[in-house]
């Protein structure tokens, strides 16, 4: 594949000084190797691609194999970064590659992205202290033809149902500076302006949720820090970590 790293590099480096990019043949996972920078002192803002992950994760430990014959679009930035909270960054990082890509695309907190009443993208942050700073690592993993054999409940969708032509380097190429404005943006400014924006997006609003700490009820969208709102028979419970699970039951008519 050919990958327009220039053309990201020249529009992300005035946004991250410092900023480089690199493409992998293959690795274990993005995420895991910047991590281990992380862990080593390395603290540049870089943008790691890889064309395959041997050992891809997933939220909640699940692995996540890409690349060969599974055509997708797997990444990670890893950039210090200072929010006054960290509520709600993957809501933004989910957003910002939603509107990226495509208008049908829809969220499904906290994040996932879904066409239709399929998984076409997920995201996963994990961040490393370095000194007194936090280095944040957002993975992104794009499916870009459709593949129905990851052991999901439902068959995965692909980018290529909406755009036949799209390959990975260019899918990358509509994420990256956006994304990258989208991060400081939310660094300064937090969740709380995206809320409306989200919503527009939100696939759970007004279904049936049933959540892996057993709680039920019908999905009433986030708050301002990007809580999951869910009417439930004693109240509304805001739910706000991470390592729940959440499954929408039933559609809303």
């Amino acid at each position: 594949m050919i990958w327009p790293a220039e053309a990201i590099w020249e529009a992300v480096a005035p946004l991250l000084p410092g900023f480089t990019l690199e493409v992998l043949p293959e690795i274990d996972s993005t995420n895991t190797e910047l991590m281990r920078r992380a862990r080593a002192g390395r603290a540049e803002p870089v943008l790691l691609v890889a064309e395959r992950q041997t050992a891809g994760r997933g939220r909640m430990g699940r692995s996540w194999e890409s690349g060969g014959a599974i055509p997708a679009l797997t990444f990670s930035l890893g950039l210090p970064l200072n929010p006054a909270n960290w509520s709600g960054l993957s809501l933004a990082v989910g957003l910002s590659v939603a509107v990226s890509l495509h208008p049908e695309l829809r969220l499904k907190w906290p994040n996932d992205i879904w066409l239709g009443e399929r998984k076409l993208a997920g995201i996963l942050i994990e961040t490393a202290s370095i000194g007194d700073r936090r280095y944040a690592v957002i993975g992104v993993g794009v499916n870009i033809a459709p593949h129905v054999d990851y052991g999901l409940r439902t068959p995965a969708a692909g980018l290529q149902q909406l755009l036949p032509q799209v390959d990975a380097p260019q899918a990358l190429e509509c994420i990256a500076e956006a994304l990258a404005r989208s991060i400081l943006r939310f660094e300064a400014q937090g969740f709380a302006p995206l809320q409306t924006a989200f919503h527009a997006l939100d696939l759970l609003y007004g279904r049936e949720l049933l959540c892996s700490d057993g709680v039920t009820g019908i999905a009433r969208g986030v708050d301002a820090s990007g809580a999951l709102l869910v009417h439930t028979g004693v109240g509304v419970k805001k739910i706000t970590s991470a390592e729940v699970s959440v499954r929408p039951t039933a559609t809303h008519p």
